[in-house]
């Protein structure tokens, strides 16, 4: 399974030829907006930067090979007064499970941590303000004790909005060999693939 990252907290997963597309954006600052074609497009909620789905070409006829889990939580702390709901999705293909947490806000409890189960690896918000920060997230990833963990909704110099921390917040919290710096955006998930913090680059 290939996981590809295309900014923000944009993602394709692919097996088998089938094109899963996350959380796709528009307006985000330095990012052009997403042009994509993928065989199904899955948004975590329904806000500009997460769940924009005009620019995107939906293929037909493919058998999508993933299962699908949803887990309902918040974009928020407050139960989802401030920003509302959030979908947590658990896709799982090739015996593998790759876990979105979109814009969670908040500490899984343990209900939601048995429902999303085993994953192999874990996409999670790191940079606050709108979602858990950087130390929240570190705890999430913690408790689902997935061993590949790919940060996403951060900023990086001039690209991602303002308010937003650093990816290096995060990265500062794990010892330094565990922090794998990609040269590109895809990491290919395997069985075998070691434990890390995997900073993709666009």
């Amino acid at each position: 399974m290939t996981i590809t990252w295309l900014g923000h907290s944009c993602f394709v997963l692919e097996s088998g030829g089938f094109r899963a597309l996350l959380d796709p954006y528009h307006e985000v600052q330095g990012l052009p907006d997403i042009e994509a074609e993928a065989d199904a497009v899955y948004c975590s909620h329904d806000h500009f930067d997460h769940g924009w789905t005009e620019n995107i070409r939906l293929s037909t006829g493919k058998e999508n090979p993933f299962t699908v889990r949803e887990i309902q939580t918040f974009h928020d702390d407050k139960g989802g007064a401030l920003r509302g709901s959030n979908v947590v999705r658990a896709f799982t293909a090739e015996g593998l499970t790759v876990a979105h947490l979109g814009d969670l806000g908040h500490q899984l409890s343990e209900a939601q941590l048995s429902a999303l189960g085993r994953c192999d690896a874990l996409l999670i918000p790191v940079g606050g303000y709108y979602t858990i920060d950087a130390a929240g997230a570190k705890s999430v990833a913690d408790a689902v004790g997935a061993p590949v963990v790919i940060p996403m909704h951060y900023r990086r110099g001039s690209v991602g909005f303002d308010v937003l921390g650093t990816v290096e917040d995060f990265t500062a919290l794990y010892p330094r060999e565990l922090v794998q710096a990609y040269p590109g955006r895809t990491l290919t998930l395997t069985e075998g693939t070691p434990r890390q913090v995997a900073v993709l680059s666009l």
